[in-house]
């Protein structure tokens, strides 16, 4: 395989596997919802993002994710692909609702079979599977009784991971509980722009403490089921930065890095919510009950932080609670991908050497990052450099964090193939492996290609 140049010749390949040591662990990530397709096939229940984007006007481009990749068909010929491309190492979620159409009680045996067949495969091609209970796709039977919003989804989600860790614990080692809790709790129980799409204060502090709960319970299930399991969770982050030196701008910009980076860490590290700087937020104590503050505790082998850009904050004095607002990036004249995040690579380092800092944090694990760029297909070729130098340029930071004492003990691209990717539908093109949507096609992306020969050295 020869080393990819740019526009000018200059070969991109700078640095390799071998930098991270021999046992860093090299991966690409997706999820159930954005990838299966089948949405109602071999005895699925409708999930909130079934609900959500077949509703009019909900995703912007007005699809949904009924085909989505067609994954749940195409699974075998999609690790092919991985197989050949040298990536040892593959993130995915399991459909709740797939598993239990009513989110409880009768196991749907297609469903479970499916999984099966999937663990199987990734096993058959020497790749380690790498499971997350939980990305968003709630079973929509359990959001009619208030979903992540009611006290019960502990008892739920406890019986959900007791499922998957019986079931394929017996192969698989690698397990994360959430997948970014903040924005499915703010986005879909505060905002309204995801799903379940509802709104208000009360809708997202019930759901955040709750899933905060969850991150605790699933931990102890997949700790008391499967034996020699590696646990973590997921949190999506940014680093942080003030509008300007001024006093009222930096404590702006502490009151959101307290919110987006902080809030879904510190109770599972036994520190509680970090409301000294979220006073606004204090209202969630009256969704704590009995011992709760305890029963967040628990001792993840690995944090997995999932950062694709920073933040440059404000302070806003109409901005209710928090009293702080974001700065967009493209008024800034910031470089951006298709998705209009600032391009800056810094701050995967500042967030690395952030999380290093907590005492009970022993290892991170890079879960997601990559890009989203105006990908074209030129027959059987797609030319993303942009996208290559986005990772090099990521990796490149990770690195020094590391060199500096940071635990980073893998990394894991989003994603491996243009998806669904949830509000935005299919415009975002995030892949390695690049889908044409009509025909289900697959074309490997050059930026694959580049991943592949960096993690070979």
């Amino acid at each position: 395989m020869s080393v990819l140049l740019n526009e000018q010749g200059v070969p991109l390949l700078t640095g390799a596997a071998s930098d991270f040591g021999v046992n860093f662990h090299w991966g690409i990530s997706t999820s159930a919802y954005q990838t299966e397709g089948a949405y109602l096939d071999d005895g699925k229940g409708p999930s909130i993002w079934d609900d959500f984007s077949n509703r009019k006007g909900k995703i912007a481009d007005g699809s949904s994710g009924n085909e989505a990749c067609e994954f749940y068909y195409r699974y075998e010929q999609d690790l092919h692909i991985l197989k050949e491309l040298g990536i040892k190492n593959f993130r995915f979620s399991i459909s709740w609702s797939r598993l239990l159409p009513d989110g409880f009680g009768t196991v749907n045996p297609h469903g479970l079979a499916y999984y099966e067949r999937l663990i199987d495969t990734c096993l058959k091609f020497e790749i380690t599977p790498w499971i997350t209970l939980y990305h968003w796709d709630l079973p929509l039977a359990l959001e009619k009784k208030g979903g992540w919003a009611n006290r019960e989804i502990l008892h739920w989600f406890q019986q959900f991971a007791h499922l998957c860790a019986s079931q394929f614990g017996d192969r698989v080692k690698h397990w994360m509980v959430l997948n970014e809790p903040l924005v499915f709790t703010g986005a879909g129980y505060f905002f309204g722009i995801h799903a379940p799409g509802k709104k208000g204060m009360s809708n997202f502090l019930a759901a955040a403490h709750h899933a905060a709960m969850c991150q605790a319970i699933g931990g102890k299930v997949l700790r008391e089921t499967v034996k020699d399991a590696y646990i973590g969770t997921t949190v999506s982050c940014s680093h942080v930065t003030p509008h300007s030196e001024q006093s009222r701008h930096i404590k702006a910009a502490q009151k959101v890095d307290a919110l987006i980076n902080r809030f879904f860490v510190e109770p599972f590290l036994g520190l509680g919510y970090p409301l000294k700087e979220l006073k606004g937020l204090n209202m969630i104590e009256k969704f704590v009950k009995g011992n709760d503050m305890d029963e967040l505790a628990f001792d993840f082998d690995f944090l997995g932080i999932q950062s694709y850009t920073r933040e440059i904050v404000k302070h806003s004095m109409f901005t209710p609670v928090i009293r702080a607002k974001l700065v967009p990036a493209e008024k800034r004249s910031a470089p951006l991908t298709a998705m209009n995040w600032e391009i800056y690579p810094e701050g995967m380092y500042h967030l690395l050497k952030k999380f290093s800092a907590y005492k009970g944090i022993k290892k991170i694990i890079v879960t997601e990052n990559g890009a989203a760029f105006e990908d074209l297909a030129e027959g059987s070729i797609v030319r993303d450099a942009q996208r290559i130098d986005y990772l090099r340029i990521h990796l490149a930071q990770i690195r020094k964090a590391k060199e500096e004492g940071a635990p980073v003990e893998g990394y894991f691209v989003w994603t491996f193939l243009d998806n669904f990717e949830w509000a935005e539908g299919y415009r975002p093109r995030f892949g390695l492996v690049y889908v044409d949507f009509k025909n289900q096609q697959r074309i490997i992306k050059q930026s694959a290609l580049w991943y592949a020969e960096y993690i070979s050295k």
